[in-house]
C-alpha cells in the first residue's frame, strides 16, 4: 500500500492512509466500543506524532517446525501467526486514527523463527519504508559478525534476546551477558548504537543479578544507549522490590512501557529516572490482543473474552472471562496506554513532556545513533 512520508527532523514519519475496509488487516476488528474508548481516553492525551519504540514484524513462513520455546510465555504468540511491515502500518492507520507514528522495527526474536530471514525481511522493509530498525541477534555473534550484520543491513542497533542464551542453561539461571554478550556490548559502545533489552530471570525487575548488570553495563558501556523493555517485565507491582531505590543512581537506562498495564509500576518509574528517559513502545502485535489485566498473588492473568485464543487450560497468565465481559474488553494497546495516562496525571506530567515521552525522547536517541 503506498504511502506518503515526510522527515521530521531525522525521524522520518509516515503518514497513515485514510483507514478502509478491515480486510487490510483481517485478525483486526475494531468494532464502535474500540473507536468510543479511544476517542474517550487517548485522542486528546495522544500527542500527533508518535515513534513506537517496540514492535515486531516477521512472516509466517520464517517459522521453524521443530523447535518449540520453552523459556517463555506461550500467550503472546496466540494473537498473530505473523505481522508483516505493512499490517503493522495498517493497524496504526486503524488503532491511531488522526495520529502519525513511526516504528522502531525488528524481527520475532525467539528461536522457532529463523533469524537469518526475520532480520534480511526487517532490513528490507526498513529501507523500503524508511524506518529504523535493530537486529535481532544471538550470542555466538562475533563483534565483527555483529558490527558487518548491522553495517549490511542499515540497522542501528540491537535486539538480543532471552531465548536466543545457550540452550543449555536453564531458563531460571540465564543471565543478561549469556544472550547479550560483553564482545556486542563493547561494539555497540563503540558506535553508540541503541539496545533494546529484556530482562531475564523469574524475578524480573527485582532481581539483583539483574539489577548490578544493568548498572554494570552502563558504568561500563556509557556510549550505547540502552531501553529496558516492559519496565523491567515488572507487570505487577511484586515485581518492583527495591528496584527503584537501586536504580536511583542509574543516569542513562532508559524504560520502555510496552505490554505493560501497571499503573503504579508506571509511577514508580516516572518518579524515579523521569520522563526524559520513558518511551512509548507497544510491542506489537501482541497488544491487539483483546484483555484486560489483573495480578493475582504477584502474578500477572490476562482476561480475554471465550474461545477467542484457543485452549487456555495450561496457560496460568491466560483466563476467560464471561461473553458478556469479554464483549466490554478492547485492546491491550489502549489499555496500556491509559494506565500510562493514569500515571502521568498522577507524576504531574504536562503536555511537554508527554510529547518528549511519545516522540522526543525516541528521536532524540534515534539522530544520535544516525548521525555518529
Amino acid at each position: 500500500m503506498p504511502r506518503s512520508l515526510r522527515c521530521i527532523g531525522a525521524v522520518r514519519i509516515s503518514t497513515p492512509p485514510n483507514p478502509r475496509s478491515e480486510q487490510h488487516n483481517m485478525s483486526l476488528q475494531v468494532r464502535e466500543a474500540d473507536r468510543q474508548f479511544y476517542r474517550d481516553h487517548l485522542e486528546d492525551f495522544l500527542p500527533d506524532v508518535i515513534i513506537d519504540v517496540h514492535t515486531h514484524i516477521w512472516r509466517k513462513e520464517f517459522r521453524v517446525p521443530t523447535y518449540t520455546s520453552t523459556r517463555g510465555p506461550v500467550w503472546p504468540r496466540r494473537v498473530a501467526e505473523e505481522n508483516t511491515v505493512e499490517e503493522l502500518l495498517d493497524t496504526y492507520a486503524h488503532m491511531f486514527p488522526g495520529k502519525q507514528v513511526t516504528p522502531l522495527i525488528f524481527g520475532w526474536p525467539e528461536r522457532d523463527v529463523d533469524l537469518e530471514r526475520t532480520n534480511a525481511y526487517t532490513s528490507w522493509a526498513a529501507r523500503r519504508h524508511q524506518l529504523p530498525a535493530l537486529l535481532v541477534t544471538t550470542p555466538s555473534w562475533s563483534a565483527s559478525e555483529v558490527e558487518e550484520r548491522v553495517r549490511k543491513g542499515g540497522f542501528i542497533g540491537l535486539k538480543p534476546y532471552v531465548d536466543q542464551a545457550p540452550p543449555h542453561i536453564p531458563a531460571q539461571e540465564i543471565t543478561i551477558y549469556d544472550f547479550l554478550p560483553r564482545q556486542q556490548l563493547e561494539v555497540a559502545d563503540a558506535h553508540g548504537w541503541l539496545v533494546m533489552l529484556h530482562l531475564p530471570r523469574p524475578a524480573r525487575l527485582r532481581d539483583p543479578l539483574n539489577l548490578e548488570h544493568l548498572l554494570e553495563i552502563e558504568a561500563t558501556y556509557p556510549n550505547l544507549k540502552l531501553i529496558v523493555a516492559h519496565i523491567g517485565r515488572a507487570y505487577c507491582e511484586e515485581d518492583v522490590g527495591e528496584a527503584f531505590t537501586i536504580l536511583r543512581a542509574s543516569r542513562q537506562l532508559l524504560f520502555d512501557f510496552s505490554a505493560n498495564t501497571n499503573i503504579k509500576v508506571m509511577e514508580q518509574a516516572l518518579r524515579t529516572v523521569g520522563p526524559q528517559r520513558i518511551v512509548f513502545g507497544s510491542d506489537l502485535p501482541v497488544v491487539r490482543m483483546r484483555m484486560r489485566r489483573i495480578c493475582e498473588d504477584g502474578r500477572y492473568v490476562n482476561l480475554v473474552p471465550p474461545g477467542l485464543y484457543g485452549d487456555l487450560h495450561d496457560d496460568p497468565h491466560m483466563r476467560e472471562v464471561s461473553t458478556a465481559e469479554g464483549e466490554r474488553l478492547t485492546f491491550f494497546l489502549y489499555e496500556e496506554l491509559l494506565a500510562f495516562r493514569r500515571a502521568a496525571e498522577v507524576c504531574g506530567l504536562g503536555s511537554a513532556e508527554i510529547a518528549d515521552v511519545f516522540y522526543g525522547n525516541a528521536a532524540r536517541l534515534i539522530a544520535m545513533v544516525e548521525r555518529r
